[in-house]
C-alpha cells in the first residue's frame, strides 16, 4: 500500500497496492485530487486515506481542506459496513457462534492429527487478503461527516470507530467517528501542532506523538497518559557529519531531476570534497561544505543550511521608521508605520517626536540602542516621549512586536506606496497588485483585488519582484487569460462581463534579477502564452522542485532538485534566462529617493498599448 503519483499528473497523488511478493502497481483511486496517507485497516480487508475532493478547494495550488475516505478491497468487507446497527450486532453473535463451532471443530481434528503422527507440520494459519478489483472505486466512502484541516487518522482493532486529527484554526484536536452511527464528537481537546497516530499490536492503546511530546489514550476508555523519557547519547560527531555526507550523496545521486548530473562526475566530484571532512569540527562549517559541493551541480534549489539554536535574544521593534541624520538624544520618529504599536487611537506620537527613555534608561548617541529592546516582544515597555515643537513631555506603555512582524508592516507600505504611484500615474485607469510568493494567500489576494476593487480598471500591473518562489504558475495563467465573450445586462444596464471570474482586460507583469523558483516560471508561462509583455531586469533560471531533507542532525538541512521543466525542444528552464520585454534596471541613486522606474515603465507601456486598441 503506497501513494503514487500516476496518469503523468504530477504532484497529485493516489492510493495504490501492490503484491508483496512483486507485481505491478495497481491504482485504486484515480481520482485526479490529492489521495495520501493511505493505511490498512479492519485487518487488511480496507484502507483508509485522506483526500481532498470533498472539501473546499484551495484557491491556489495548495490549502486544501480534505476527509477521511475508506476504501474496501472486497465485497463482503463493504457489505459488513453497510449493515445497520442492529443487523451488524445480530451478524456478530451469528459470527460468534460459528467461530466457537470452527474452533471445536479445530480442536477434533488436532487430536486426531496428533494420534497419528504427532511430528506433522502445523498447518499455515496467515490469513490472506482478499482483493477484488472488479468494482472496487465503487467501495470508496466517506467516514467524516465535513472537511476540515486534517493530519493523520486511525480505525479502531474492531473497525467501529475513527480517530482523526482536525484543526479548525492553528492547533490539531482528536475527533472521533462511530462508523454505524452520523455524527463527530471532540474525543480530546489536544491544542496540539502536527500530531501523528498509531496503534500497539492488539488495538488496546493509540500513540498520538506530536513535536516532542508523546501520549498514550487507552482505545476503551479514551483516557490520555503522557508519555515521559529520559535518554543519553555519545556521539562521535565526526562519524555523523561522514555518514550524513554519505547520504547527501546517494540522494542527490538517485533522485537529481536529471539524470547527467548537470553532466558533472559526481563520484569524482565527491571524492575530490570527502578529503575536508577530517579538518570540520561544526555544523557551521559543514554546511558550507555542503553548498560548496553540491554548488558544483551548477544548479538552484540546493546547497547545505545550518539553524543555529536560538539565543532567545530577539530584538523587538516599535514599528517606526527614525530619523537616520538625528544627532542628538534619543530617537527621532520619521514615520510611524501602519498598524504598529503606536498606529492606535490612544497615542499621541507622531513624526517629529523623539523617544528619550525605555523602561526608565536614556537612549544616547553613543550606544546602539537595539539592546534595550531585546527580549521585549509582546510584553508591556514604557517609553518616554518629548515633542521639541511643544517640548511637552509624556509615557505611554506599548507592547513591541518582532522583527518578522516588523516585515510585514513594510511589506505592506512598499505595496500601498506602489499601488498609489499606479493610480496617480494612471489617473485611475490602472490597478496594482503584488505577488507575495507563489502560494494560496498571495493567490487570495490578487484575486480579491483584481476582480475588486480594480474591476472598474482598464488594465492591472502584475508585479513579481522579490518572490521566493511556490507554484502557482498555472493558476496565474488562468486569472489573467480571460477573453471576454458576452456582458450581463440588467435592463440596459451592463453588469458584469464575462468570463467573471477572471481578468478578461490587458495587463502586464514587471520582474527582476531578485525573483526565483516559480518567480521564474510564473512570468515565463505569462510571456509564452501571449498574455501581456514582461517589464524589467533579467530573471535567473531557477525553476526547478525540491526536496528540502532534513538531516540526522536536524540542524542541518540541503536540498534536491526533483523536478525539471521541460520543453518540447527538450531544453529545460533551469539555467536558461529569462529576458524581458523591455529592459529597465532601477538605479541605486533614483531607488532612495523613492522612484520605481521599472513600475512606472510598466505603467506607461501599459497605457500606451491599450489607447493603441
Amino acid at each position: 500500500m503506497l501513494s503514487v503519483v500516476d496518469n503523468k499528473h504530477d504532484p497529485y497523488s493516489d492510493v495504490a497496492i501492490v503484491n508483496a511478493d512483486g507485481g505491478e502497481i495497481v491504482n485504486l483511486t484515480q481520482s485526479g485530487y490529492f489521495d495520501e496517507s493511505p493505511r490498512w485497516v479492519m485487518d487488511g480487508n480496507a484502507i483508509i486515506f485522506l483526500s481532498e475532493r470533498y472539501g473546499m478547494r484551495n484557491h491556489a495550488s495548495w490549502g486544501s481542506e480534505s476527509d477521511v475516505m475508506m476504501i474496501f478491497l472486497n465485497q463482503d468487507a463493504y457489505d459488513k459496513y453497510r449493515l445497520s446497527e442492529e443487523d451488524y450486532a445480530l451478524y456478530k453473535e451469528i459470527e460468534k457462534e460459528q467461530k466457537k463451532s470452527e474452533k471445536k471443530d479445530a480442536d477434533k481434528k488436532e487430536d486426531k492429527d496428533k494420534k497419528s503422527d504427532d511430528k506433522k507440520a502445523k498447518i499455515d494459519d496467515t490469513k490472506k487478503i482478499n482483493v477484488e478489483l472488479d468494482g472496487i472505486r465503487d467501495r470508496i466512502v466517506r467516514l467524516t461527516p465535513y472537511s476540515s484541516d486534517i493530519c493523520d487518522a486511525i480505525v479502531t482493532k474492531d473497525g467501529e470507530t475513527l480517530y482523526y486529527l482536525s484543526s479548525a484554526g492553528k492547533s490539531y484536536d482528536l475527533w472521533k467517528i462511530s462508523l454505524r452511527k452520523p455524527g463527530a464528537k471532540l474525543s480530546s481537546k489536544l491544542d496540539a501542532g502536527y500530531t501523528s497516530m498509531e496503534m500497539d499490536a492488539d488495538g488496546k492503546n493509540i500513540f498520538l506523538l506530536s513535536g516532542r511530546s508523546m501520549k498514550k489514550m487507552d482505545a476503551k476508555s479514551e483516557k490520555m497518559t503522557p508519555i515521559t523519557y529520559s535518554a543519553s547519547m555519545k556521539l562521535d560527531g565526526s562519524a555523523e557529519r561522514e555518514y550524513m555526507f554519505n547520504y547527501v550523496y546517494t540522494q542527490e545521486k538517485e533522485m537529481f531531476y536529471k539524470k547527467d548530473m548537470h553532466g558533472v562526475n559526481w563520484d569524482k566530484m565527491t571524492a575530490d570534497y570527502r578529503r575536508f571532512l577530517p579538518h570540520i569540527n561544526n555544523n557551521y562549517d559543514f554546511a558550507e561544505l555542503l553548498s560548496e559541493w553540491l554548488g558544483e551541480l551548477n544548479v538552484s534549489h540546493t546547497g547545505g543550511r545550518y539553524s543555529a539554536p536560538s539565543a532567545n535574544e530577539a530584538t523587538s521593534s516599535f514599528g517606526l521608521l527614525y530619523d537616520l541624520k538625528f544627532t542628538g538624544k534619543g530617537l527621532k520618529i520619521d514615520e510611524i508605520l501602519e498598524d504598529g504599536p503606536f498606529d492606535r487611537a490612544t497615542s499621541k506620537v507622531k513624526p517629529g517626536c523623539i523617544i528619550e527613555k525605555i523602561n526608565g534608561q536614556e537612549i544616547t548617541p553613543e550606544q546602539d540602542y537595539a539592546q534595550l529592546l531585546n527580549g521585549l516582544t509582546r510584553k508591556k515597555t514604557l517609553v518616554e516621549i518629548v515633542d521639541p515643537t511643544t517640548n511637552e513631555r509624556w509615557e505611554e506603555v506599548i507592547l513591541p512586536i518582532s522583527s518578522s512582524a516588523t516585515n510585514r508592516l513594510l511589506y505592506n507600505r512598499y505595496v500601498k506606496q506602489r499601488a498609489a504611484d499606479v493610480e496617480r500615474w494612471s489617473n485611475g485607469r490602472l490597478g496594482y497588485v503584488h505577488i507575495q510568493s507563489m502560494g494560496d494567500d498571495s493567490f487570495r489576494k490578487v484575486y480579491s483585488d483584481i476582480l475588486g476593487k480594480y474591476n472598474h480598471c482598464e488594465g492591472i500591473v502584475i508585479d513579481t519582484r522579490w518572490n521566493g518562489g511556490g507554484r502557482l504558475h498555472e493558476d496565474i495563467e488562468i486569472l489573467f487569460s480571460g477573453k471576454k465573450y458576452f456582458t450581463q445586462t440588467v435592463r440596459g444596464i451592463e453588469a458584469c462581463d464575462m468570463p467573471s471570474r477572471r481578468w478578461n482586460k490587458p495587463s502586464i507583469m514587471v520582474q527582476c534579477e531578485a525573483n526565483y523558483s516559480n518567480a521564474h516560471g510564473t512570468p515565463w508561462v505569462y510571456k509564452h502564452q501571449g498574455l501581456g509583455k514582461l517589464v524589467g531586469a533579467p530573471v535567473p533560471g531557477t525553476m526547478t522542485s525540491v526536496n528540502w531533507v532534513t538531516l540526522q542532525d536536524p540542524s542541518l538541512v540541503f536540498g534536491i532538485p526533483v523536478v525539471g521543466y521541460k520543453l518540447p525542444d527538450g531544453s529545460y528552464l533551469e539555467n536558461t534566462q529569462l529576458e524581458p520585454d523591455i529592459h529597465v534596471l532601477n538605479a541605486p541613486e533614483t531607488v532612495v529617493n523613492g522612484e520605481d522606474t521599472q513600475l512606472r515603465t510598466a505603467v506607461e507601456t501599459l497605457l500606451r498599448d491599450i489607447d493603441k486598441k
